[in-house]
């Protein structure tokens, strides 16, 4: 609004992220900053496992993935699938992975519950929504090993849902923020393991504002060093407590256009995966994520870009409304990811 007083800048991320980091390199985390949502699984119930009159358009349900690491996955099926079950067309596989800086949240908290159901109803899709471990006590790469281990545990589950509803061979690998950074590293990973997912089929990947980063300031960053959502000294802690402990931010899981980019980017060329990247120039991160696009497209990669004027980091996540207009985006995506063999 005109005449606002911008908020002060950040100086403390900590304080910002609502995170203490312990003597012995764990974090205390604000376990209520965002409200954990239970899963649905009953069509005619609401979220409280009440009947209503007017059933929830999505239901879900949790499954463990890897207990010994507490990994798991809540799995988002729309409900018209089950009224439509004589149809002998399933539905696309979305392999969704969260945001939180690699530190903080979960699959169940409220934000992405919402999200994940709004994007299932919107397609529609089967989504399966992937919790990994955190960082610092389980720093990178264990959030893109569990990610990959969730796509082994795709391939050989018989849960009904995955089974009788869900087309394994068009799954596209989804992430907003550091789950965006998660899509891209465990994209890589995927292609050179195409024979061993089968019949898990990859169709593309999709980064939705990806989390990157590196040692000097990119422009964006400079002309957003006081963003009030995720400027960079919040940025910089994330990477602190998230990359392996001796490295910098020029390392390959921060900033993928180091060195002429991954060798693995070459399968994705040669599979045919296409890429949509989103993002938006109010976000300290659009020059990052517009790097590893020109990256990817000179190498040849299938890229279709998304990015629009103004915004912030997170907005769909937030807003509604400018999630469905993502989703819309998504769905001409996947629809015109089908011709790909």
């Amino acid at each position: 609004m005109a005449g606002q007083t911008p908020p002060p800048p950040i100086t403390d991320p900590f304080q910002y992220l609502q995170i203490v980091l312990n003597p012995d390199g764990t974090l205390t985390r604000n376990l209520n900053m965002f409200t954990r949502v239970p899963p649905n699984p009953n069509p005619n119930a609401d979220v409280d496992h009440h009947p209503q009159p007017h059933p929830t358009p999505v239901i879900s349900k949790d499954f463990p993935i890897n207990p010994s690491n507490n990994t798991w996955a809540r799995i988002f099926l729309p409900r018209q699938a089950l009224l439509d079950s004589s149809s002998s067309s399933s539905l696309p596989l979305i392999v969704f992975f969260h945001g939180g800086g690699f530190i903080l949240l979960n699959a169940d908290m409220d934000v992405f519950h919402n999200y994940c159901s709004n994007l299932a109803h919107t397609i529609p899709a089967v989504v399966v929504s992937v919790d990994s471990r955190l960082a610092p006590e389980h720093r990178l790469p264990a959030a893109y090993d569990d990610c990959v281990e969730a796509l082994h545990w795709i391939k050989t589950s018989q849960d009904e849902w995955l089974r009788k509803y869900a087309d394994l061979s068009r799954c596209f690998l989804m992430g907003s923020s550091a789950g965006g950074n998660i899509a891209y590293h465990v994209g890589l990973r995927a292609a050179g393991l195409v024979r061993e997912l089968e019949p898990l089929k990859i169709k593309g990947l999709v980064l939705h504002q990806p989390f990157f980063g590196g040692v000097q300031r990119s422009g964006s960053e400079l002309r957003l060093i006081n963003d009030p959502v995720l400027p960079p000294i919040v940025s910089d802690v994330m990477w602190d407590l998230s990359l392996p402990k001796g490295v910098d931010r020029d390392h390959e899981y921060c900033n993928p256009t180091m060195d002429g980019g991954s060798k693995e980017l070459e399968k994705l060329k040669s599979l045919g995966w296409k890429v949509l990247i989103n993002g938006c120039d109010g976000d300290p991160l659009v020059d990052r994520q517009m790097e590893l696009m020109k990256l990817m497209e000179g190498k040849g990669v299938q890229v279709v870009r998304n990015f629009r004027d103004g915004g912030y980091h997170g907005e769909e996540d937030m807003d509604p409304s400018k999630a469905h207009a993502m989703h819309m985006v998504l769905k001409e995506f996947i629809i015109s990811s089908n011709s790909i063999d």
